[in-house]
């Protein structure tokens, strides 16, 4: 009796020995889970994927929303273009604000407080940044001059070269009063410098 006792004793230790050596073993398993209907929502959640979900197309709860589709409060903010390029867009996007003194006003506004410090009141090129670092275009001369709508705003969204992307900075119906503002610059014609720093307003775009 008393050596079926050791003998069980024996087994036990080499059982716990056994177990505490394959639990250590994987200091990233967490183990087993009991009870996983109380972790994992049962009914389909779009924000979480624990199994394969059959009767969505490719096995996805969360599905991709239709061709064209725009969150709530974030028009303007998707560039739809067959290919994510600023020449593409030059042909692709167009300015969907009327053009009006308002919108050329408020994109002077926001010319002054973003780009002029690099392009110059003038679109000249030659803003304090501009003088120093050298290599800023004039928006009057040369291709510059012909560049349209869709690739300036581009540009400012994504930025190009040493330009770095703006579209943190500005909203996407804030660029394209910009791009209004800049497109007055390319055919030469400078007003005097904005009055007032007001804050941008107008009707969001669609692209």
């Amino acid at each position: 009796m008393k050596g079926l006792l050791n003998l069980g004793i024996k087994a036990s230790a080499l059982l716990f020995s056994g177990a505490l050596l394959v639990a250590c073993s994987n200091e990233k398993d967490p183990g087993l889970e009991y009870a996983p209907d109380m972790y994992h929502s049962i009914p389909l959640d779009p924000y979480s994927q624990v199994k394969e979900n059959l009767y969505n197309p490719g096995g996805m709860n969360m599905r991709e929303p239709a061709p064209g589709t725009v969150a709530r409060g974030k028009m303007g903010y998707n560039m739809y273009l067959s290919k994510d390029e600023a020449e593409v867009a030059g042909v692709e996007l167009k300015n969907p604000l009327e053009y009006n003194d308002q919108h050329l006003a408020e994109g002077q506004v926001l010319y002054t407080r973003f780009c002029a410090p690099c392009h110059g009141d003038q679109g000249d090129g030659q803003g304090l940044v501009g003088q120093k670092f050298k290599g800023v275009p004039s928006y009057s001369a040369g291709r510059v001059a012909e560049l349209p709508a869709g690739h300036i705003y581009h540009v400012i969204t994504n930025g190009r070269g040493r330009m770095l992307p703006h579209g943190s900075q500005v909203n996407p119906t804030e660029r394209w009063k910009i791009v209004m503002y800049v497109q007055q610059l390319q055919g030469g014609e400078a007003p005097a410098p904005a009055a007032a720093d007001t804050t941008s307003t107008g009707t969001t775009p669609t692209n």
